[in-house]
């Protein structure tokens, strides 16, 4: 973990704020576009935020939160109490979303999206590589930093109030993006799926904040063995591996519980796990709150 200091807080659209939080005891971890840290708050929760700032900014994060009617805690911390001076901890940076090398961007942000998207923008522009951003929300008072994208990148930034302009052609855009070009989306999950529908899947990457539907076997009971301890745990078939291991006295960093933000993850020696998670376990890794079994025994790294 690092310590910082809320620095800033600022109204950047309805329902979104945004926090500058500057290292309390020297130079924060350095990161790349994509990438998101996650966040305990003082009344005990944890948080993943996507990082929107300047990766060459080593002295402070940016992060922007929108207010969620149906918060479980997080947001209606941060915008109702959090003040500024407020000390908090923050981990490292993580990107399962990685912004790879390509000839030609298009990106695609709805809402909140835009903040994983920002430096992602940023660094094209820097790397004069073509790129345009698509931006859609229900109306402009709605959606962050709209002054900032358009006083910075003009003509290359669409915004789309769909409220009164309609969602836009996703296949139509599809049908005009050059050789080579890929397209990087974040946004709720109906545009994501419009996106996948309209984009070739080998040219589309897209990070999602709530996990796709999908179905899955019925959940069966298996083992967790220690490796280090050399403990065993009994997975029941209605608990996750992430509860059963807390409950067992070993305790494992988590965050959204849903397979989407990989602060979860714990190492796999033996067995076959079964990955339920939305952003794709590497190899010998999987994520503790969704993810489970499909051998009878795994031997995990603790």
């Amino acid at each position: 973990m690092q310590q910082t200091v809320v620095d800033h807080i600022e109204r950047v659209a309805e329902d979104v704020v945004s926090l500058v939080l500057r290292g309390a005891t020297g130079p924060l971890a350095p990161w790349e576009p994509g990438a998101h840290i996650d966040l305990t708050l003082p009344n005990w929760l944890t948080r993943q935020y996507s990082l929107c700032g300047d990766p060459a900014d080593r002295e402070s994060y940016r992060v922007a939160v929108r207010y969620d009617r149906l918060s479980r805690g997080g947001s209606e911390y941060i915008h109702r109490f959090l003040r500024q001076g407020r000390a908090l901890d923050v981990s490292l940076p993580r990107n399962h979303f990685p912004l790879l090398p390509a000839p030609e961007y298009l990106f695609l942000a709805g809402g909140i999206g835009i903040t994983p998207i920002l430096p992602m923008l940023r660094a094209a522009a820097a790397s004069d590589v073509p790129a345009s951003l698509v931006y859609l929300g229900q109306s402009v008072a709605s959606m962050p930093f709209v002054d900032h994208l358009r006083s910075s990148y003009g003509d290359r930034v669409r915004i789309v109030a769909t409220r009164q302009q309609g969602r836009p052609d996703f296949a139509a855009l599809a049908s005009t993006l050059s050789p080579g070009a890929v397209v990087y989306a974040c946004g709720p999950g109906p545009m994501l799926a419009a996106a996948e529908d309209a984009f070739p899947s080998g040219r589309l990457y897209a990070e999602r904040f709530r996990p796709a539907p999908r179905s899955f076997a019925p959940s069966t009971a298996f083992e967790a063995v220690c490796a280090r301890s050399g403990r065993t745990v009994q997975v029941p078939a209605d608990e996750s591996l992430l509860d059963a291991l807390t409950h067992a006295g070993f305790p494992v960093a988590s965050g959204c519980r849903e397979g989407v933000c990989g602060s979860c993850e714990v190492a796999v020696l033996e067995g076959e796990p079964e990955h339920r998670d939305d952003i794709g376990a590497p190899a010998g890794r999987m994520y503790a709150c969704v993810s489970r079994a499909l051998s009878p025994r795994l031997v995990v790294d603790l």
